[in-house]
């Protein structure tokens, strides 16, 4: 089976390379078909997510790309969704639904931008408590679905990005499995896919991929249906780990 990739991140938002740039990568390496899955747009921080009126530049981009291959590759217009945007999505052919931030009274939190960042975040606003951190951040994983009417959960347990070896908090913590298993029972309940995502791999984070062993055993025990992502943010990346 030659994988593809459906997290896919160009020059429209955070990614480094164009639309089409990825798609010969693709066709060089045999894939099938493509997704791209840009960043929706986020008032409150506009640092990595695509512009407005970059949003129709990308949807009108990667539509004249179907047309242009169609026949060598399937190219998919999707998504990634941030629970936080209330960018409309009915265009896309699928949506990632994603958590990039916590919110703590009016200030969004960032949860991947650095471990710094992260022990920041902890320190200032909640006293040190990473449980009291990661319970907030998976009572919105819970809530993915219902307000993003997502295909796929991009992964899940992003808050662990910087966690190689349990370096900020223990996975294994009571606090922290409650929180995470109840975000994952619920989103068990819907039509959703979860994705085996190796980003953090490519970023030398992590040297497992997305969800923890424990998690994807739960998903693969329930039946639910899993993908691998690479989480691409350049072409040399794009079928990462997969």
């Amino acid at each position: 089976m030659i994988p593809s990739n459906y997290h896919t991140h160009t020059i429209f938002c955070d990614g480094k390379d164009t639309p089409e740039e990825l798609v010969q990568e693709a066709i060089r390496l045999g894939c099938p078909e493509i997704g791209f899955s840009g960043h929706s747009y986020t008032a409150f921080d506009e640092s990595w997510c695509m512009s407005k009126e970059g949003t129709k530049e990308y949807k009108a981009c990667v539509r004249s790309l179907q047309k242009k291959y169609a026949g060598q590759i399937r190219i998919l217009l999707g998504v990634e969704q941030d629970l936080y945007s209330e960018e409309p999505t009915d265009e896309y052919d699928y949506i990632i639904g994603s958590v990039h931030y916590v919110k703590k009274g009016e200030v969004y939190l960032p949860v991947d931008e650095s471990a710094e960042k992260q022990r920041e975040i902890v320190n200032r606003y909640y006293g040190g408590d990473f449980y009291e951190f990661a319970e907030d951040y998976f009572v919105n994983v819970a809530g993915l679905y219902q307000k993003t009417r997502c295909n796929i959960v991009g992964h899940f347990d992003l808050i662990t990005k910087f966690n190689e070896k349990g370096v900020l908090f223990d996975t294994a913590n009571p606090r922290y499995r409650i929180a995470a298993e109840a975000a994952l029972m619920k989103l068990m309940m819907w039509p959703v896919a979860f994705e085996i995502n190796t980003g953090a791999m490519a970023r030398g984070y992590r040297t497992e991929p997305y969800p923890e062993r424990w998690v994807l055993q739960m998903l693969l025990r329930g039946r639910v249906a899993v993908i691998k992502n690479s989480d691409a943010h350049c072409k040399e990346n794009l079928l990462y780990g997969l």
